[in-house]
């Protein structure tokens, strides 16, 4: 007779151990037991049972259950009437749970209790992620992260919804656009709601994809049921796409559409925006009698709105007559400006409606130099002055330094014009001065954001990790009750020996299915996370000399050329970042992406070698797909380890031919100093670097060949017979 194991669970306090096994012969036997209350025995159903190699089943209406597993398994016990509790197989004994303080209450009243308890805390964690969505994004993630927690492995769509909602909010109001369209879309596949709809819409407004905004809401126009709010926001915003499309009479109708419903249910704040952009998409057409019209009108609806509103209607206005030369209105507006604004809160007006930050705040020293340039302009030098100074001192006292530094180089401009040399040099040596400054500020701040991406990633990979684990367990529990069902329909027929012969062959194969795609799934995320993770890696050497290098512009004060290079570095990193996910991406953008380091790479080294990219005109490079950064590596290896160290100014070339039909081949050719001489030439440290990064690509590629039946083959050899010069062939197919 077989012993019995009695584990006790504390319903508060429950004991549990994990242990480490390593990969051995298994035998697999049957295990039984069942899971009941302690003090009156009572069957508990429902409960869930595992094991760590991914077997599962679920205790029936007895209480008990039946499961294969082997010598040194772990069982995994899992119900919301108990903590989790986890049992090594020792042996083929019985394992009966006994849950101590276990009563049964009614069926009805528990789903209930547990219903409401856990609706209460989702409300409860979404309240929380609001309050601190303004003042902490970490904080206010971390809260809609235990919102989708609390749901359960099997929770309610709508409040899902909610949650992804309520995050899509947050990543809009700190302007994460991207992430924040893939949680709107996420809650509108949990549940559909016109709200997430519009935000979504909105998102896309603000991320420039004006086509997949008025796409979005277009069939919105003929829905009857939305509340006027949202139907002003519907218009409102299909006027914002339309106007980013340059659509300017579909704009304004409907903006006017909007305004119309604004009126008629006196949403005053959707009035004075609405009366504004109607001014906007006039002003984008030159016709300044109907935008001054229409500003005008938003600039005394906001007067009785609230003070905050005029120094902002004030502002744009201002803007308007200064793109129209319009000087001597503009700066009269701006004086009146001066004078609201110092009624205000110090930290001054807040022009959009995403977040704070200094560049979309109207304070005082950022108006007098905009008075002091349209004195400039107007050529009153001896006016523009004072505002100058002015600017620069309120500037200084909030620790503005954007602001000083074009404040101060417009005085030393000014003093230069005048003849007043000495002033003119002591300003601008404040100038550099304040250069200095701001570029110390400026590491800092990309520092602490590739700090907060880091972050902000991670956070977002735990919420989608939450939510497949609710899936996949929504899964496994619909599969194991469905086999439960099964088994109890077929227990009633056992005195039929042929069918449950049959029944047990159905079972064998059924088993080896599963078995067999679990072990596929597995390899298939193995092959997955190791190709995000190789994904990532891009050569740090690379990121820091592109930095230097827009350190070295700004050492030389050509601003010009650091943002321009700061400008085409950041539009590289993004889309690395972006791509990061893709398995492959299409050639025509990894050609785009090539072009543009290569770009840098000259732009840095132009003394050491030109370059040349040419593709066959029969290759449709649409049709074909490589993985993503492939190419740079090598382009890389020849710049740095070929090209550099030639004494004569080298050559590289990268030519694309077609082989037929459905195959190319890639020849990245440089005529530098031959690997050999490369080799001999290197650091201990540079051929660590090396082999790292030849080692990634070589990863990637068996991988993805594993994955895509050899789709890519690479070829590296010498250029010339003497050793000079490196050649690298990769054939690619679709």
């Amino acid at each position: 007779m077989k012993q019995s194991l009695y584990i006790l669970i504390f319903v508060l306090t429950p004991y549990i151990s994990s242990w480490a096994q390593a990969e051995s012969d298994r035998v697999r036997i049957t295990i039984e037991g069942s899971v009941r209350g302690k003090e009156n025995l009572t069957p508990i159903a429902g409960v869930e049972v595992s094991t760590d190699k991914g077997e599962y089943t679920l205790t029936n209406a007895l209480g008990a259950f039946k499961i294969k597993a082997a010598i040194g398994d772990v069982l995994i016990f899992e119900s919301p009437d108990f903590e989790i509790v986890q049992h090594r197989i020792t042996s083929d004994e019985e394992v009966d749970v006994l849950v101590e303080g276990y009563v049964q209450a009614p069926k009805e009243y528990t789903s209930k209790r547990k219903v409401g308890r856990s609706a209460l805390n989702h409300r409860r964690y979404l309240d929380s992620a609001n309050y601190y969505k303004q003042k902490d994004l970490e904080k206010s993630i971390d809260f809609i992260a235990k919102s989708i927690a609390n749901l359960g492995k099997r929770g309610n769509k709508t409040e899902l919804s909610e949650s992804l909602s309520a995050l899509g909010e947050i990543y809009a109001f700190h302007r994460q656009y991207d992430l924040a369209i893939t949680n709107f879309k996420d809650a509108l596949a949990a549940r559909k709601s016109t709200k997430t709809h519009l935000l979504l819409a909105q998102a896309y407004v603000n991320n420039t994809e004006f086509d997949k905004a008025a796409s979005e809401l277009t069939p919105f126009i003929n829905v009857r049921n939305l509340t006027p709010s949202q139907r002003v926001t519907l218009y409102e915003t299909l006027g914002d796409a339309n106007r980013g499309l340059s659509n300017f009479a579909k704009a304004e109708d409907f903006y006017r559409e909007g305004l119309k419903i604004a009126e008629k249910n006196q949403i005053s704040p959707k009035i004075i925006d609405l009366n504004s952009k109607i001014g906007d998409s006039y002003a984008s057409q030159d016709k300044l009698v109907e935008a001054e019209g229409f500003y005008a009108n938003s600039l005394n609806l906001s007067r009785a709105a609230a003070p905050q509103r005029v120094v902002k209607e004030n502002e744009k206005i201002a803007d308007f007559y200064n793109e129209k030369n319009r000087f001597d209105e503009e700066i009269q507006l701006r004086k009146q400006s001066l004078d609201e604004l110092k009624q205000l809160p110090k930290e001054g007006v807040n022009q959009g409606n995403i977040s704070k930050t200094n560049s979309d705040t109207i304070t005082s020293q950022r108006i007098n130099y905009k008075i002091a340039n349209a004195y400039i302009s107007q050529n009153k030098l001896d006016e523009a002055i004072p505002y100058l100074q002015r600017s620069i001192v309120e500037a200084d006292t909030d620790n503005d330094l954007v602001v000083k530094k074009d404040a101060t180089r417009k005085l030393s401009e000014v003093y230069k014009y005048k003849g007043e040399f000495g002033r003119a040099l002591e300003s601008y040596q404040n100038y550099v001065a304040v250069v200095d400054s701001l570029y110390v500020r400026k590491e800092q701040e990309i520092s602490r954001a590739a700090r907060f991406n880091r972050e902000i990633a991670t956070k977002q990979n735990r919420i989608s990790s939450l939510e497949q684990e609710r899936q996949l367990s929504q899964s496994k529990y619909d599969l194991a009750l469905t086999e439960q069902e099964l088994f109890e329909v077929t227990s009633k027929r056992q005195k039929w020996i042929i069918y449950t012969l049959l029944m047990g062959i159905f079972l064998l194969a059924s088993t080896a299915f599963f078995f067999y795609r679990s072990n596929k799934q597995q390899q298939l995320a193995n092959n997955l996370l190791a190709l995000k993770s190789l994904r990532t890696q891009m050569n740090p050497h690379f990121i820091f000399n592109a930095l230097n290098s827009v350190n070295n512009f700004i050492a030389k004060s050509d601003e010009r050329s650091a943002n321009r290079f700061l400008s085409d570095f950041s539009v590289l990193m993004r889309s690395v970042l972006e791509n990061s996910e893709e398995d492959f991406i299409p050639l025509s953008k990894e050609l785009e992406l090539l072009e543009l380091y290569v770009k840098l790479e000259h732009s840095r080294f132009s003394d050491k070698f030109d370059y040349q990219i040419d593709v066959d005109s029969s290759i449709d490079i649409e049709a074909f797909q490589i993985p993503p950064m492939l190419l740079q590596p090598y382009v890389e290896n020849a710049i740095w380890h070929g090209l550099r160290y030639k004494k004569t100014k080298g050559f590289l070339k990268i030519q694309m031919n077609s082989l037929g039909g459905d195959t190319l081949t890639i020849e990245i050719v440089d005529n530098g100093i031959g690997r050999k001489k490369s080799a001999q030439l290197k650091t201990q440290n540079q051929k660590k670097q090396k082999s790292k990064g030849m080692g990634n690509i070589k990863k990637r590629l068996e991988i993805l060949n594993g994955m895509y039946k050899n789709k890519i083959e690479v070829n590296v050899t010498d250029y010339d017979e003497n050793g000079t010069g490196t050649k690298v062939s990769l054939k690619l197919k679709k």
